[in-house]
């Protein structure tokens, strides 16, 4: 086992406090955004055999089988397939949706045909992966996930009373659920900037009154207001009107799967995701939006939300199921005096310690070496270590589905 040494990223959407709070450090006073575990290229952990601080993706370079499994470098290669973060959002994300792995792969080889610079700020495909990925919350979390059913977001659109949202919320009456939604997010995403604006700030001023008022739709009202004033005029904010507006208490969860738009907007979470870089932006930010290549990555499909919570086994581990194998997200709550939980060690993992404190050690063996976890510290596990968790707090268990 290898105590992880891990970069924190200071996106300008990050809250200045979350992380410190939950790290014991102080605050430096700019936003850190993203705790980042694991082996992607652009700010891989490091651990110290003996030799110094080395990357992990070095390491498992070196040996992928020895390090991953066996299992898991035929499924996916000789790299670790997800990166594990903590995200603290002080502010709204950009809204977004990722493609799956075919539109991946495709619009890679696509850019790459044409000379596209990996790093051109029109460049949508940064690799040929799909990023699924998955947010916890570790405190109250608010977010957009996934298309409201079309006739709920007319009365939304209606109740704010500006007369330029009128023929979106007509559009979302009189046509079938994908038809009504693909329309709306074209004509929205389309408009002219200029023109959009002074619709963006009828609708946040109301929004920001009925939000005071109460009544039907106040908290995603409350939203929607506050993400105007983080993008004054950007049409993402009627976009974003078109989403489920979503509040998850601790220990809850989002899946969000390929196509699927969302955003997060405030809070401290969990998060993790298949190992890529693809997103295609839809608003609420300066960078590029490709309109044409996001209308066929979207999928125009409402529901709910779909917030998931753990599902507890005999063995103690607490699993959040997910349709993808490139990522198994599960917890241990850990009790003073309880049983030692194992894990399973098939496959490398990352232990995360998110409360009190957690003991790694190897079963059976008091001489052994063994790492002492405190809140927000984490630990690499090789493939075919076994290991033994106690202590008194939370531990979540990152691994692959091999």
């Amino acid at each position: 086992m290898d105590r992880l040494t891990n970069t924190i990223r200071p996106y300008a959407w990050g809250s200045a406090t979350a992380i410190p709070e939950l790290l014991g450090t102080t605050p430096t006073g700019e936003p850190q955004a993203e705790l980042w575990m694991g082996a992607h290229p652009g700010a891989p952990s490091r651990i110290d055999r003996g030799n110094g601080p080395v990357p992990l993706d070095q390491v498992i370079a070196a040996d992928p089988g020895r390090e991953l499994g066996t299992p898991a470098v035929e499924r996916f290669g000789p790299r670790l397939p997800f990166l594990l973060k903590l995200l603290a959002a002080g502010s709204p994300l950009s809204l977004q949706v990722h493609p799956d792995l075919a539109q991946a792969a495709a619009g890679f080889a696509d850019e790459e045909a044409r000379g596209i610079p990996v790093d051109a700020p029109h460049r949508n495909y940064k690799d040929a992966n799909h990023k699924p990925e998955m947010i916890v919350a570790l405190t109250p979390f608010e977010g957009l996930c996934g298309f409201r059913h079309p006739e709920e977001t007319a009365a939304l659109l209606t109740g704010l009373g500006v007369d330029s949202l009128k023929p979106y919320a007509d559009l979302l009456r009189a046509h079938p659920e994908e038809a009504a939604l693909r329309e709306v997010l074209t004509a929205v995403l389309g408009a002219e900037r200029d023109a959009m604006a002074g619709t963006v700030d009828e609708a946040t001023e109301a929004a920001g009154r009925l939000a005071a008022e109460g009544g039907p739709h106040a908290d995603a009202y409350a939203a929607y207001a506050a993400i105007a004033h983080a993008y004054p005029g950007d049409p993402g904010v009627i976009a974003a009107m078109l989403l489920n507006h979503v509040r998850l208490q601790p220990g809850e969860a989002l899946f969000l799967g390929a196509g699927i738009p969302h955003a997060y907007l405030s809070g401290l979470g969990v998060e993790i995701m298949a190992n890529s870089d693809n997103v295609l932006r839809c608003g609420l930010t300066p960078k590029h939006v490709d309109i044409p290549e996001l209308l066929r990555i979207v999928r125009f499909h409402a529901g709910d939300a779909g917030i998931l919570r753990p599902e507890a086994s005999p063995d103690g581990e607490e699993l959040y199921g997910t349709p993808i194998d490139e990522f198994r997200l599960s917890r241990y709550s850990l009790a003073a005096g309880a049983a030692p939980r194992t894990p399973h060690d098939r496959t490398a993992q990352i232990l995360l310690c998110t409360e009190g404190t957690a003991t790694v050690r190897t079963p059976g063996d008091p001489e052994a070496p063994q790492l002492t976890l405190e809140r927000g510290q984490s630990a690499y596990v090789r493939a075919g270590e076994k290991v033994e968790l106690t202590g008194e707090g939370t531990v979540f268990r990152a691994t692959v589905v091999a």
